[in-house]
């Protein structure tokens, strides 16, 4: 089964990634890339989405500041092998003006659905949960079904809040300046829910040990996660945080927050590829999309296996002061 899902994530994308990419300076042909992404540029992108993905440290925040050090920013718009405008949204009742395409729109979007790569890789590691909630769904396994309804409880807040302020959080907090105060305040977060552990288990170290998951806890957990979709705030973080406060050990933790990344990267990769996933195709085209996808897979796989490792040995605070200098480098680099 394991090998099976991994083949069904992987194969293709590799596959797909060896095609041959057009030459520098090459002008596009009729559905070819616009605009040039480097294979080193797509894969330093898929290894940043792959290792920060599960860390507490944010995976939007540091693609945020690489796509600015790659020179991916560019709001300018492009135009086709013929001269002709290409249109995100062509001009219409709605959009009288249309909205152009442009390398930073498609480069945002090409951070979004390298989240692919980091669901391959809970999908396979976590084959055996998954299946499990699967069958629950069909009434065949009910620790399962259990399992699905905790996650579904936790996913629904941040459904909602992400449909209502996606397009208001695209414009106004995908900046360096949001991304170093999300990175302090998280910092200071995990440092008090890491404390806050440490003094619960000291006082009660039988009834700290673990608590059983409840819909309060998943709901706790799902609230929680709204708060991540500040860019540099950490979807991972926030969810293990939830789970500490909710009574989780740090391994149940981390494992409840990869389950749900599951679910809500799927959502909202699926979401950001359907409205606008032509963008990234038209502008790069498919084999660095596909490379750095199975990068992130790779390099995600990884690190999932190290947190989990990580966690129940050191808990949070290398990565609360990982974060703290991440914040000092970016504010010296760029405000000073």
């Amino acid at each position: 089964m394991r090998l099976r899902i991994a083949a069904f994530f992987l194969v293709p994308l590799l596959a797909l990634a060896a095609a041959p990419a057009p030459a520098p300076g090459a002008a596009p042909g009729p559905g070819g890339p616009a605009a040039e992404l480097s294979t080193v540029d797509a894969a330093i992108l898929g290894v940043i989405e792959g290792v920060t993905e599960f860390l507490p440290i944010s995976s939007t925040g540091h693609l945020i500041v690489a796509t600015r050090f790659l020179g991916l920013e560019s709001e300018v718009p492009l135009k086709d092998a013929a001269g002709q405008p290409l249109w995100h949204k062509p001009p219409s009742p709605k959009h009288p003006e249309g909205i152009p395409l442009t390398l930073k729109l498609a480069a945002d979007t090409y951070n979004v659905v390298l989240q692919f790569g980091a669901i391959a890789a809970v999908a396979l590691l976590y084959w055996t949960p998954l299946w499990s909630m699967a069958r629950g769904l069909f009434g065949l396994d009910p620790a399962g079904r259990r399992l699905l309804v905790h996650v579904m409880i936790a996913f629904l807040p941040a459904a909602v809040v992400g449909f209502l302020a996606h397009d208001w959080i695209d414009r106004h907090l995908f900046s360096v300046g949001a991304v170093i105060v999300a990175q302090v305040a998280g910092a200071g977060l995990m440092f008090y829910a890491e404390a806050w552990r440490r003094r619960r288990l000291a006082a009660a170290p039988a009834a700290a040990t673990d608590a059983p998951m409840t819909a309060k806890s998943a709901l706790l957990i799902g609230g929680l996660q709204c708060v991540a979709m500040w860019p540099g705030t950490s979807r991972s973080m926030m969810t293990i945080v939830g789970g500490y406060f909710a009574g989780l050990n740090p391994r149940r933790a981390a494992e409840f927050s990869f389950l749900l990344g599951f679910v809500t990267l799927s959502a909202a990769s699926c979401y950001k590829a359907l409205k606008s996933g032509g963008a990234v195709i038209q502008v790069f085209g498919w084999s660095h999309a596909l490379l750095g996808g199975a990068v992130a897979a790779v390099t995600a796989a990884v690190c999932v296996r190290f947190l989990v490792h990580w966690l129940t040995r050191h808990g949070l605070a290398v990565f609360a002061w990982y974060r703290l200098a991440l914040a000092a480098v970016l504010g010296v680099v760029f405000y000073l």
